[in-house]
Formats: structure tokens, C-alpha cells, sequence
């Protein structure tokens, strides 16, 4: 079992932070709900307003019964957290499988006392594992929520919820499971996966969208979860396609893995193609060719949730009219102005928090070259560590300001559309504004980078989970200061309900540039580590 016990601890501590943030989710809902909606009249405008917009409920599902905690609790988590865990169990199952028979690591393994389809199991148990740890986080998390005065659900009601919002996990632990049997490389395997996601996304959107084709929610494994209503209607069966669904993905890769020669997938790549020698001529060019798909679909990805909420930003403020504990909220973080406004300023946040995960994934792909040794290729050449350590930093920074300023467009051409009478100058200033975490992040992650690389990962990524959670909690309960300032959101002003703090942006964007910079000595004076 010594595959098993290495996938489920890598998988496990993964989970562990998911766990935690999906358990801190479900509580910062529960209890912002109860704090900024104290009055039944509140809660009743709240799911008049809710329950007729289909844009908001084509995102993350219909809106049932959020007139109650349980209600709008089920609504908000389940609509988010599964597509989360779904977008988790991809990225962890095919980087556990088809990422370690790639890099060479899961060869050495195979030696041992085992088979191909004994090592593919082991590999899926392993990654179970890391389902069950996420599952038990989050099922404490909501359980202790559901017991509260602002949950107000029982503890099988509150298991049962926990059970759904692992469901999108599951089913693509087993679909990126399938899939790294199917390509020949990591890469290929998390595309085919992100296809099946994008569809299933799609199809439920399209259900949620229109009444009179509501019926095409079962045909979406995203649907599945969805129809569960969990808190509200509770509907168990529903849940059964999950499970089919993963024992069938399961079942084909452990035959597949068993089939197939090591390193061969049922769709190869081609053996041989022509050459593209575009951008090759030197570290930088090569560096942009690397980094071109990854920038290009996460600039889309800003653009497309940028437009949203500027879409979805009028009817929000009409939402949130009256709260006094939002207006409570806003003022605490230095917000004024109209409800539109407010409204961007706080879902800005989670702008700068896909931002800053641009940084993070950056980083860690910038450790991965060096781990793998791709990095040697150029060292031997006449290039310093520091030009090409410099330079892909560079890059980043570029890449994370052109996606604040994209944010900002995007964020203007929804809410334009809607006459919201935002101007297009305070968007762009406010989506300059969020780049400031995530460069404060970059050089963070480039310090331990350059001094603790073997723990790159999981620093950077624990301290952008970090913030996310002291910025959420902070905003529906009073938390101390000290606690608050950790993280790197708290710091950032809530543009554009207010002019954005340049100084703020300044020293935040200077830590950075500091920590690039000894990350950037650290490098040059250590040596090449592998894994």
C-alpha cells in the first residue's frame, strides 16, 4: 500500500485546506445572513429579489426558500462549493496520477511488488482518502453551524448537506481519474476533464436559466448536486447518478490502467510534429510560449466573472437595500456612495482573490520548472539564475496587472449594460487597485522560493486560503484587528465604493518588490533541488 499511503497523504493535505475553507464558507454564510437580514420583511424582499433573477440563479442555481438561514445558506454554499470541489478533485486527481507517471516518479514505484491496475488502484484509494478528509472538515464545520441559532438545521440534515457539497469533488476526482488513463500527459488529461466540467456547467446554466427546459438539469452531473436540495427539499435519489457515475469512472480506469503500457495513454499524442520554433530564441520568449495558454485562459476567466458581477451588480444593490448591517460592513471598511458601487466594492474581493491566485499558480509553476528539471536545460547555457528567475517574474507581474485592468473593462461593460451610471475610470482604478495583494503574494511566494523551495506550495497557497477566510469572516463578524491585518485583503480598500488607497497599493506592491528581490539572491546563491 505504499502508492495508496503516498496519494492519500499529498491528497490529504490538500483536502485538509479545502476542508477548512469549505466548512468557514458555510458559517460565514449562516451567520451573515441572520446578522444582515434580522427581520422576516428583509428576508421575504430578499428572495423576491433573488428568486426572479436569472442571472444570479443560472450561476449558482435557483433560488429556494432563501427567506430562511437553512435556505439561503444551502443556496449559496452548494451553488459555489461544488463547483469549487469539483475544480479541486480534477486538478488533484490527474496531478496524483497522470502528473507522476509523466514526470517519471510513478516508474520507480511500479518496480515494486505490484501491477499496473494494483498501482492504479492504490492511486484511487489514495485519493479517496483525500474525498474522506475534505468530507470530515467540512461535515464538522457544518454540523457546528447547523447546532448554532443562525443555522438553525439539524445534524442529519446537516451531514446530508455536507455529503452534496463534496459531491462535485467526487465526481471529478473520478472523472480526472478516468481521463489521466485516457491522455498522454497531465496536461491533456486536466483539459479533457475541464471539457467535461465546462459542459456539465453549461447544461446546468442553461436548466437554471428557463423554466421550460429545466428538465436538462439531470443531463449535467452538475445538476445532480444541484437537484439534491440539501436543507431545503431534501431529495436523496438524486444523489444516486453521483454515485453511478463515479463507480462507472472508477471501474474504466482501473481496467484502462491495467491495459495499457506505462506511460501510453488510449488517446497518444502525436510521436512527432513539426517544429515551432516561435519564441524559443531565448529565456524570456521561452518563458511567454510556456506561460500563453495558462495567461490566456485565466485572462478569460476574469473577464467572464468580471462581466458578471457588473451585470448582476444593479439588482444586487436593490438586494442589499436596507441592510443596515451591510451599510455597517461597507462603512468599516472605508465605503461610501451608492448601493451599486458598494456592491462591486465588496465583490471585488473575490476578484483580487482569482487574481492573487493567478500569482500563487505562477510561483509554484515557476518551482515545478525547477523540480523537474526543465530549468537545467538553460542553466547550462550562458544564462544567469537571476536574468531568468527576473525575468519570469516580470512576466507575472505583467500578466497579474493587464488581468486587473481586464477585471475593471469587464466590471464597466456588465454594469454599463445595465445604466448603472458606474464610470468607466473608477472600474479600471479599482481593478488596478486588486492587483496590489496578489504582487504582495508573487514575492512572498518568490522569498520561499528562493530560501524554503521544497515548501513553495504550500505556502503560498496556505496564505492565499488565509486571507480569503480573515477578509470573509472579518466582514460579518467583529474580529480583532491584529487578526485582520494578517491578511493581505484587509488592506486593500474597497474600490469603487471609495477611492482605492494608492499609498496602501504602494507598500503593499514594495513588500513585494522586497521579497522578489532577497527571493532572487536566495536563488542565486543555493543550489538546483529536484522534488
Amino acid at each position: 500500500m505504499v502508492i495508496a499511503g503516498q496519494v492519500s497523504g499529498r491528497a490529504g493535505r490538500s483536502g485538509t485546506v479545502w476542508g477548512v475553507v469549505f466548512a468557514s464558507y458555510v458559517t460565514a454564510q449562516a451567520f451573515g445572513y441572520t446578522s444582515a437580514y434580522r427581520t422576516q420583511a428583509s428576508r421575504d424582499a430578499l428572495a423576491n429579489a433573488f428568486g426572479t433573477n436569472v442571472g444570479i440563479n443560472a450561476l449558482i442555481g435557483p433560488a429556494r426558500a432563501i427567506n430562511t438561514a437553512a435556505g439561503y445558506t444551502s443556496w449559496r454554499a452548494l451553488g459555489v462549493l461544488s463547483l469549487l470541489g469539483a475544480i479541486w478533485g480534477l486538478f488533484t486527481s490527474t496531478r496524483l496520477m497522470r502528473g507522476e507517471e509523466e514526470s517519471g516518479r510513478h516508474e520507480l514505484l511500479l518496480a515494486g511488488q505490484t501491477t499496473r491496475r494494483r498501482a492504479g488502484g492504490q492511486a484511487i484509494i489514495g485519493l479517496a482518502m483525500g474525498l474522506v478528509v475534505l468530507f470530515v472538515l467540512t461535515a464538522v464545520g457544518t454540523v457546528g453551524t447547523g447546532m448554532t441559532s443562525s443555522g438553525g438545521f439539524s445534524v442529519g440534515q446537516g451531514v446530508y448537506f455536507s455529503v452534496a457539497l463534496v459531491g462535485g469533488a467526487a465526481e471529478f476526482l473520478a472523472i480526472g481519474a478516468l481521463t489521466s488513463q485516457l491522455a498522454s500527459t497531465r496536461r491533456r488529461a486536466a483539459a479533457m476533464g475541464g471539457a467535461v466540467f465546462g459542459v456539465a456547467y453549461a447544461l446546468r446554466m442553461v436548466a437554471d436559466s428557463d423554466p421550460t427546459l429545466h428538465w436538462m438539469v439531470w443531463i449535467s452531473p452538475l445538476g445532480w448536486i444541484e437537484e439534491s436540495r440539501p436543507l431545503v427539499a431534501p431529495h436523496p435519489l438524486a444523489l444516486l447518478p453521483v454515485l453511478l457515475l463515479v463507480v462507472a469512472a472508477v471501474v474504466v480506469a482501473m481496467h484502462l490502467a491495467g491495459t495499457r503500457d506505462l506511460g501510453a495513454a488510449t488517446f497518444p499524442g502525436r510521436d512527432s510534429s513539426d517544429p515551432q520554433l516561435a519564441l524559443v530564441g531565448s529565456p524570456a520568449g521561452l518563458a511567454v510560449r510556456l506561460m500563453r495558454p495558462l495567461a490566456l485562459g485565466w485572462l478569460l476567466a476574469v473577464a467572464a466573472f468580471s462581466v458578471l458581477i457588473g451585470t448582476v451588480a444593479e439588482s444586487a444593490a436593490k438586494a442589499i437595500s436596507g441592510s443596515i448591517t451591510i451599510e455597517q460592513v461597507l462603512s468599516r471598511l472605508g465605503g461610501h456612495g451608492s448601493l451599486v458601487t458598494a456592491y462591486l466594492g465588496l465583490t471585488f474581493v473575490l476578484l483580487a482573490s482569482l487574481i492573487a491566485l493567478v500569482a500563487a499558480g505562477q510561483v509554484v509553476a515557476i518551482r515545478t520548472e525547477e523540480a523537474e528539471g526543465r530549468l537545467e536545460n538553460l542553466l547550462v547555457r550562458p544564462v544567469s539564475r537571476t536574468s531568468w528567475f527576473a525575468g519570469r517574474l516580470v512576466l507575472t507581474t505583467l500578466l497579474l496587472v493587464v488581468a486587473g485592468v481586464v477585471g475593471g473593462i469587464g466590471a464597466w461593460v456588465g454594469a454599463a449594460g445595465q445604466h448603472s451610471g458606474v464610470g468607466f475610470g473608477s472600474l479600471v482604478a479599482a481593478g488596478l487597485n486588486i492587483v496590489a495583494p496578489a504582487l504582495f503574494l508573487l514575492g512572498l511566494g518568490a522569498l520561499v522560493l528562493g530560501s524554503w523551495p521544497r515548501h513553495t506550495s504550500a505556502v503560498v497557497y496556505g496564505y492565499l486560503a488565509w486571507s480569503f477566510l480573515v477578509e470573509f469572516l472579518g466582514a460579518v463578524v467583529h474580529a480583532n484587528h491584529w487578526l485582520l491585518d494578517t491578511s493581505v485583503f484587509f488592506h486593500m480598500r474597497p474600490a469603487p465604493a471609495t477611492r482605492p488607497d494608492w499609498v496602501s497599493v504602494a507598500v503593499m506592491a514594495g513588500f513585494g518588490m522586497a521579497g522578489a528581490v532577497v527571493g532572487a539572491a536566495c536563488f542565486s546563491r543555493r543550489d538546483v533541488l529536484g522534488t
